[in-house]
């Protein structure tokens, strides 16, 4: 009787694990298949806004409950609104316009060195030398999958600016990070993001309003409001529950390492929807960025211990 429970946690703590970065890469893959169908500022407004409307009920007495705490720190509500729901989803949107997905998901595995990185030379964190050095490797990952493998386009500054554009997403998710653990774990999570929600569609509209005067008008066909639907409950509202769930099954450590899955993911899906290849810079690229996470996540626990 008592082997029955422990399968069905083992299994639990799998699909809590193994799910948020396959929805996560569902996203990589959905935006890039629907650039031509909603523009950038369309998908990112549909996305939040869907997702207000389905996490408000839930969210409602949270937001109540917690309203005083914001209060008492508007720039974090208001700087981790701004990084996550605005920034960092308008920049992959649009550099998904420029580049392939999988260059996308494979910049998204920075974010750990960028937390580090930002971390020291603005909040006053201490970089160790080791963690220095899987910070160097790790950049150097990112470089080689933004000059595609091409070391001379440096010197003529031949940038693929889609990927400049997710890099700097990438960098808004770390200012993100930083700033969310400044916020008292007393406030809930489900309730700061509703918050976050209603600020950064407040934020978006006269910039999503200015865009469809200009004529980026979504196409009217099923396909993009499935894309839409699709980005405003999966990626959005399921992968962030289920990623909550595995930080209170696995801890954090283990969770946040499962975002590497992403990349794996992304390789797969871009393949048999997209129709993207994975060539040997994205491979060495990778195999750069996550060396240098474990390095430094290593030098972290070694300075801990």
């Amino acid at each position: 009787m008592s082997a029955e429970p422990r399968q069905i946690q083992r299994w639990q703590l799998i699909a809590v694990l193994a799910l948020p970065p396959l929805f996560w890469a569902g996203n990589f893959i959905v935006a890039r298949a629907a650039r031509d169908l909603v523009p950038p500022l369309s998908l990112v407004y549909g996305r939040w806004l869907i997702a207000l409307v389905v996490l408000a009920p839930f969210a409602w007495h949270h937001v109540k409950r917690d309203y005083a705490g914001y209060l008492r720190h508007p720039w974090l509500v208001l700087g981790t609104s701004a990084t996550s729901v605005v920034a960092f989803n308008t920049l992959i949107y649009w550099g998904l316009h420029y580049t392939q997905a999988t260059n996308g998901m494979l910049l998204n595995s920075t974010i750990p060195v960028l937390v580090m990185l930002i971390g020291a030379l603005a909040f006053g964190q201490r970089l160790r030398l080791w963690q220095g050095v899987g910070l160097i490797l790790s950049l150097l990952g990112v470089c080689i999958v933004i000059l595609g493998g091409e070391i001379a386009r440096l010197a003529d500054l031949a940038f693929n600016k889609g990927d400049l554009m997710i890099f700097g997403a990438m960098v808004a998710w770390a200012l993100y990070t930083l700033w969310l653990t400044r916020i008292p774990a007393e406030i809930s999570r489900i309730g700061l993001l509703a918050v976050q929600i209603v600020i950064g569609l407040a934020i978006l509209t006269p910039f999503w309003v200015w865009d469809l005067a200009q004529g980026h008008l979504p196409v009217m066909v099923p396909q993009a409001a499935w894309a839409v639907a699709f980005v405003g409950i999966v990626p959005s509202l399921g992968a962030f529950l289920l990623y909550m769930q595995a930080v209170r099954l696995a801890g954090s450590g283990r969770a946040s390492q499962s975002i590497h899955l992403i990349p794996l993911y992304g390789v797969i899906l871009s393949s048999l929807f997209l129709g993207e290849h994975l060539h040997p810079y994205h491979l060495a690229g990778f195999v750069l960025i996550l060396g240098g996470i474990i390095l430094a996540a290593r030098a972290g626990r070694a300075a801990r211990g």
